[in-house]
Formats: C-alpha cells, structure tokens, sequence
C-alpha cells in the first residue's frame, strides 16, 4: 500500500501518464548486476540477459538465477546493482588519471562504477558520514579489486574545508525520500512523509553547497536521487543554478531518458527497465590549471621479500601504514593527516615479525604476475576452498586461488597441502 499523499502528487506530477506509472510499480523489479573492467573470467558469466543501455558493462538477470550466490561474486567479477543507478556515473563519465569524488559513496555501486572507468588510474575518494555504511563501503571496494581509492568517514564540511577546487568530477547521490525505490524497499513506504520529503531537500541543498566548493575549474558536478519530488530534484536543481553563478548546466545526450528543465533528466520505471531515478549535471566556469604530476615512492621494505617469491610488482604509488597493516596509495594521494579514514588505498597485507601475510584485499585486485591455482567456479575445489578447506598442492610459498581466472583468495602451499588464507568471516 503506497501512501496516498505521494499517489496524489504522483496523479498531479504525471497526468496522462499515471494508469501506466501505477500498472509498472505492480510489475516485478528488474534486477541487473555490473561486471568488473579488469576481472574476465575464463568461463562465461551465466547470468548475462539483455543489456543497460546506458552502462556497457550492466546487465540484466533473471532473479532465480541468486548472482550474489556465485563465486564469481566473492572473486568481484561483478556488482549487484540497480539498472537505473547506473545512470548518475555515466553521465558523470569519469576519465583515467582524474581526480573524482564520491561524496555520498555508501554502500559502493557508484563508486566501483566510478573506479571501473578509472581503469586504476588517478585518485578517487569515495567518502561516506556514517561509519556503519562507511565499514561496508571499504569492504565493496575491497571486493571489486580497487587499488586508486581513498574511503573517507567525514562531513562533508570538513572534506570541503580541505579540498577545495580539486576534485575533477564530483557526484553527490543525494540522501533522499526514495520514492524511486518504494517497489525495492518496504521502509521507504513507511518512513515517507511530506515532512521528510521537506527535510531531505534542505539536507540535499546544505550538501550540494559544500560539493560545488570541490569542483575545480572547468570540473563536472552531478547530482542525483532516487526519487520523484520535484522538491527534491528540479527544486533543488533550480536553486543551486541561482545561488551558483559559476555553474551551468550541461547538455545530456541520452536519449533513454526523460528530459527537465536544462541539465536534468529523469528515469521512470514506465518508460524503462529500472526504478526511478532523477539527475543533474552542472559544470563549473574557468580554466583548470593542473599541478606537476605526483611521484610515487618505493614500496616498504617488508614488500619487497613477499613481492620477490610472488612476481607481483606494484603500479605507482606511495607506501601509507596504519600501525602494522601497509596500503600502497596513488601517487596523487593528498595529505590525509586529521582525516578519518576507512581505507587509504590498496592494503597490501601485515608486516609481522620476521613474515610477511598478504592481505585478502590484495588477492582481489588480481595482481600480475602472481603464481595462481585457478579453479572451475562449479568444482568441489573451489566450494572446499570458499569452506576454508586445505587443497593439495605441490606448490610451495604463497599462491592466489581463483575461480576460472578471478582472484579470490591467497594459500600457502609446503609442498603437499595449501593452507587456507581466506578469511574466516567470510566462508561458506
């Protein structure tokens, strides 16, 4: 049962097009999942159906087929995620060797998105303000292998007070009343109220106020909901254009959305597959001046015996630690002192006494060059792998397990047996 306040402003909002908005909301969800740049397994995925058209790597799935059961979701392969929020970063179109925001990342979809078009390269912050849904960004970035990205725990306040103009490209998907997901989640329905669609607009426009002071020059702001109120999305659209006279609004090229006012575009679940959906894109006046290209450093000295018995060797970047856990950082990465940070890169693994232990993150962003033990994902090996199993082995050292080619998890063999690495809470 909808609220009947949000079916009168739909009836008013849609017109002639309500019977059909109402009869597709009756329909069942269409689920979609978003494959890995990098990660191609050797085995087809199977749960592949009908393409998103405006994500070349999404794909619609049947429901029955449980993706999220597969292995090649533990090995990140892909990401469970819906077809309409897929929409925000392809209108962003993040660039290899930019540096992009991510301000409201939580729980990742966009982000890994985000880092995909990177292909590894420059320096994303995806920043999240609470640290529950900040500790299950960090895991969903650690999943899809993303070596460039810098997950932040901070208002955004306190991220514009120490980037300002920086970042290239920034997307805010905006906290909101979330009409768009009420066939998705059931306490959207219930905690809908005129009230709270009031209090997510003043929250959107406080939000957007610190965004537009991290676009640089000449950068490209986007701003996103899921959800229908014009309050929440033209409103807000609208006021930031007349508080913001260095922005303007972008042209969209995208004809499987609905066009607004200049700059804006909304999805609407009777006119595709997917839920709904509103964006905005806006750029920012002047001429960007880039800084000197950063330099990297050498990786620390407790890598280097690890990396020599693996074969594995590092992009550039710079050594971060966190007490004995190392990451290995972009280059680009900024001065990260007073910050409250949930992930400074790519963790590498602990810097024991006398040893080193790779962390699982590190097998997941699949490096090169590794020794690599690939399993079929359908075979009792890789199920007694994911269990916590021993596997037999010859091998002797560290070896990355993988699922058709997809890294998995790491194992260390003494010539018969490979002990499992893979971590404990994650096991099946």
């Amino acid at each position: 049962m909808l609220p009947e306040g949000f079916l009168t402003r739909m009836e008013g909002q849609l017109g002639p097009e309500y019977p059909a908005f109402l009869a597709s909301l009756e329909r069942p969800r269409a689920v979609a999942l978003r494959l890995h740049p990098r990660k191609r397994p050797d085995a087809k995925v199977p749960f592949l159906g009908q393409r998103v058209p405006w994500e070349p790597l999404g794909y619609y799935y049947d429901p029955q087929e449980r993706p999220g059961l597969h292995p090649y979701h533990d090995a990140g392969v892909y990401y469970l995620q819906e077809a309409s929020a897929m929409a925000p970063v392809a209108l962003l179109d993040p660039r290899p060797g930019e540096r992009i925001l991510d301000l409201c990342a939580a729980p990742g979809g966009k982000a890994t998105q985000i880092a995909g078009r990177m292909a590894g390269r420059g320096l994303l912050v995806a920043n999240e303000i609470q640290p529950k849904r900040a500790a299950i960004l960090s895991q969903n970035i650690e999943r899809m292998g993303v070596a460039n990205a810098l997950v932040t725990n901070e208002t955004p306040q306190r991220l514009a007070r120490r980037f300002p103009g920086y970042f290239h490209r920034v997307l805010v998907d905006a906290p909101c009343s979330g009409e768009g997901m009420f066939r998705k989640e059931a306490a959207a329905v219930t905690d809908w109220s005129l009230e709270t669609v009031a209090l997510c607009a003043q929250r959107q426009r406080e939000i957007l106020e610190q965004a537009a002071e991290m676009v640089r020059p000449g950068g490209r702001l986007v701003y996103s909901t899921c959800t229908f109120s014009v309050e929440e999305d033209e409103d807000v659209a609208a006021w930031f254009l007349a508080t913001h006279p260095d922005f303007a609004p972008a042209e969209i090229r995208a004809p499987w959305f609905t066009p607004g006012p200049p700059g804006t575009c909304r999805l609407w679940p009777h006119k595709l597959l997917g839920e709904g959906h509103f964006a905005a894109v806006f750029t920012r006046d002047g001429v960007p001046e880039d800084p000197p290209a950063p330099a990297g450093g050498p990786p620390p000295r407790e890598w280097t015996p690890f990396a020599q018995e693996t074969g594995i060797s590092l992009p550039p970047g710079k050594a971060v630690r966190f007490g004995r856990t190392l990451f290995w950082a972009p280059p680009e990465t900024p001065d990260i002192a007073g910050l409250k940070i949930a992930r400074p890169g790519l963790e590498l693994g602990q810097a024991l006494p006398g040893r080193f232990l790779p962390a699982h993150a590190l097998a997941l962003w699949q490096p090169e060059g590794a020794r690599t033990l690939s399993l079929p994902a359908g075979s009792a090996e890789a199920a007694a792998y994911l269990h916590g199993d021993v596997l037999p082995s010859p091998d002797r050292g560290w070896v990355l397990v993988a699922v058709d080619g997809a890294g998995l998890g790491w194992a260390k063999g003494d010539g018969t047996w490979l002990k499992n690495h893979y971590p404990k809470g994650l096991r099946r």
